[in-house]
């Protein structure tokens, strides 16, 4: 059965009410929660931009169940390889065993602000193969010297190591990224139903191993109402991995996505409150191979309703179908 995530959408819900989210997702019986790690919002209509790692502290102590996981962080710009390294086993210990590392070659959106540039996608997965060996070699315990290409570390060590280091997603969008993860990922990670994306992971060293995938929703009992609200702050969704990664701003992004219609975000995103046409949107993933789709809810004020729809309504359904 695929399992079906609930996710702490950073970019339009204060930290507070993130924590309160979770908590009340995990109630709803939610199989896991993923939580996007970024400084800037998409579009300037969604709000915000907490630290993603001081919400995921609060919600380990805040609940008890429901498994934790960056969906993604990017381990090469803002944040050096050792302290996402760090970061990582934090929150591990905090949740006794319930957080996935998720990691990405990251966007401009969030990544330009330490003012580093922005190179070449072949860079940028490069920088974040090298990432990754370095945060595996901090997991293993003892101290760590490395002069790599990208990055240096000088005697680093993690004291506080919990028994089981927290799996590693590798997030994909293509046949490099898919080697990439299949060499170094326990799970992989993408927001396109794609089977060619799951089969590359597993032909790559990744078989058998979990793939996890992310689908924007837009419940409300008003279908109009939600189409507005899909439009207003998802609009840029359409644009694709390879445009949305390379925009600089939320001014980008709203202008990438002026000529972008309510009718055409409809199309690409489910939205009112017809609970079949929220298992049909989930079934493609479940038809590609994905073990486990997170469902973003677009609106922050909409979410408590949400989840007590997804409660209700929602999951049973998409159990008993999928």
């Amino acid at each position: 059965m695929v399992k079906i995530g609930y996710t702490m959408m950073t970019e339009q819900r204060g930290p507070r009410d993130l924590v309160e989210d979770v908590v009340h997702a995990e109630r709803a019986g939610f199989d896991f929660s993923v939580i996007s790690d970024h400084f800037f919002p998409w579009l300037d209509e969604q709000g915000h931009a907490p630290y993603a790692w001081a919400v995921l502290g609060a919600a380990a102590q805040a609940t008890s169940r429901i498994p934790l996981m960056t969906y993604v962080t990017c381990p090469t710009f803002r944040y050096h390889p050792v302290v996402v390294a760090q970061k990582a086993a934090t929150v591990q210990l905090l949740s006794e065993g319930r957080f996935r590392l998720g990691l990405g070659s990251g966007e401009n959106l969030n990544e330009h602000v330490v003012g580093r540039g922005w190179p070449a996608v072949a860079v940028r997965q490069a920088m974040l193969d090298e990432a990754v060996q370095i945060i595996r070699a901090l997991f293993e315990g003892g101290y760590v010297t490395r002069r790599g290409r990208y990055f240096d570390v000088e005697g680093a060590r993690l004291w506080d190591l919990p028994d089981q280091p927290p799996p590693i997603g590798v997030a994909v969008s293509g046949p490099q990224s898919c080697a990439l993860a299949g060499r170094l990922a326990d799970l992989v990670i993408a927001v396109e139903p794609d089977p060619a994306l799951v089969a590359g992971f597993s032909q790559q060293g990744g078989a058998g191993k979990p793939a996890v995938g992310q689908l924007p929703i837009c419940w409300d009992p008003d279908r109009d109402a939600a189409v507005r609200r899909a439009h207003e702050q998802f609009r840029w969704f359409g644009g694709g991995w390879k445009v949305n990664a390379d925009l600089p701003g939320t001014a980008g992004f709203a202008g990438a996505s002026r000529f972008v219609r309510p009718e055409d975000v409809a199309e690409a995103i489910p939205c009112g409150d017809r609970v079949e046409d929220f298992v049909e949107a989930v079934r493609p993933f479940a038809d590609a191979g994905f073990d486990e789709v997170a469902l973003v809810q677009v609106g922050g004020d909409s979410q408590p309703a949400f989840l007590d729809w997804a409660d209700k309504t929602l999951l049973p359904a998409l159990r008993a179908a999928l």
